[in-house]
């Protein structure tokens, strides 16, 4: 009886481990309720001055639907305009030809994704468990790829860099 109890209150404090709130690094949607991202705020309805329909433009703007990166872009005060330009603005010319000097991948992000993918899954085969008690993957994942940003600021001070203040370190 001992061991049926035991074998019970070891089952129910395993569960109790795995449960409990996600971090913000776990962005999966478990939960039924509606996704609040997926929800975008519309305008007004609009009176037209002629009261016929247009041709529908395929990809064209809808004229009560909100362009969200123009808005995010105008909140943080930027030019949205730049939206409609295409390409890349003037202003970033240097940036993207520095980013870009040892050659540029199409499928960057295809690529990345794959990659992590498997680093993810070679750490979690390897891991005590297969990550069986772990609560959060992410940290663990990538814990040997983590930078020290104390150690990195006191290296750039040794090397003469001007750097801001820091928080203390815990």
């Amino acid at each position: 009886m001992r061991k049926v109890i035991l074998a019970s209150l070891t089952a129910l404090m395993m569960a109790a481990c795995t449960s409990g709130e996600r971090s913000l690094h776990d962005s999966r949607n478990t939960g039924g309720g509606p996704d609040e991202f997926a929800v975008l705020p519309v305008k007004s309805l609009e009176i037209p001055a002629e009261m016929k329909l247009l041709t529908p433009i395929p990809g064209g703007a809808n004229r009560t639907d909100p362009n969200p990166k123009a808005a995010a872009i105008a909140a943080l005060g930027g030019n949205a305009a730049v939206l409609q330009r295409g390409g890349v603005p003037a202003s970033d010319a240097a940036l993207v030809s520095a980013a870009s000097r040892n050659g540029v991948s199409a499928d960057i992000r295809a690529t990345l994704a794959d990659e992590d993918a498997r680093i993810r899954k070679t750490r979690r085969t390897f891991s005590l468990f297969g990550g069986l008690f772990s609560r959060n993957g992410y940290f663990g994942a990538y814990a040997n790829q983590a930078l020290d940003a104390y150690a990195e600021l006191q290296r750039f001070r040794q090397l003469g860099v001007a750097t801001p203040s820091a928080p203390p370190a815990n």
